[in-house]
C-alpha cells in the first residue's frame, strides 16, 4: 500500500501546541496533565532541550504495577530516555514502520535541534484513512464516468 506524504504536512494540520513537563515534576502531575489535555504522552523538557518522553505505558509499567506512589515518584525516574525521533521531511510510511517495529506510539519531531511537534500513531492512522478515502472517491468517480483525464 502506498502511503504518501510527509510528517511536516501532518504537523501543519495539527495544533501547534506541544504538551510537556519538566523532569523534576511528579508523575501524578504528569498523569493529571495527560488526562486534562487528553493525550497519551508528554515530552519531558529541560528548558528547550528534549530529555525524554513519559507515556501512559511508562506509568502503568514503572509506577502502578510496581506499587510506587505517583505523588512521590519523579518523571525523570520513569521517563523513556532512549528516544526515537523524526523530522518534518520524513515520509509517513517510514514513521509507521519505525513505530510498529519499536512498539512506540509517539514520535517527537525535530527540525534540526528544535522541537517542532509530536506525531502519534493516531495522527498517522487518520492520514492513511484520509488518503484511502480520497483514492476510493477518485476511483468511484472514474467508474461512474466522472473521469476528466
Amino acid at each position: 500500500m502506498d502511503v504518501s506524504g510527509h510528517i511536516g504536512a501532518i504537523l501543519n494540520q495539527k495544533s501547534a501546541e506541544i504538551f510537556s513537563i519538566s523532569p523534576e515534576s511528579t508523575v501524578f502531575k504528569a498523569i493529571e496533565m495527560m488526562a486534562d489535555k487528553n493525550v497519551g504522552a508528554l515530552l519531558v523538557m529541560k528548558g528547550e532541550e528534549l530529555v525524554g518522553i513519559m507515556s501512559e505505558r511508562d506509568y502503568t509499567r514503572k509506577v502502578f504495577l510496581r506499587g510506587k506512589s505517583s505523588k512521590e515518584t519523579r518523571v525523570d525516574e520513569i521517563m523513556s530516555k532512549d528516544l526515537t525521533v523524526t523530522h518534518p521531511q520524513e515520509g509517513v510510511q517510514e514513521c509507521l514502520r519505525v513505530m510498529t517495529d519499536k512498539h512506540i506510539r509517539h514520535l517527537p519531531v525535530l527540525d534540526g535541534e528544535k522541537l517542532v511537534g509530536v506525531i502519534s500513531i493516531g495522527d498517522l492512522v487518520k492520514h492513511v484513512i484520509s488518503c484511502q478515502s480520497a483514492a476510493i472517491a477518485h476511483l468511484e468517480s472514474y467508474i461512474h464516468g466522472g473521469y476528466t483525464g
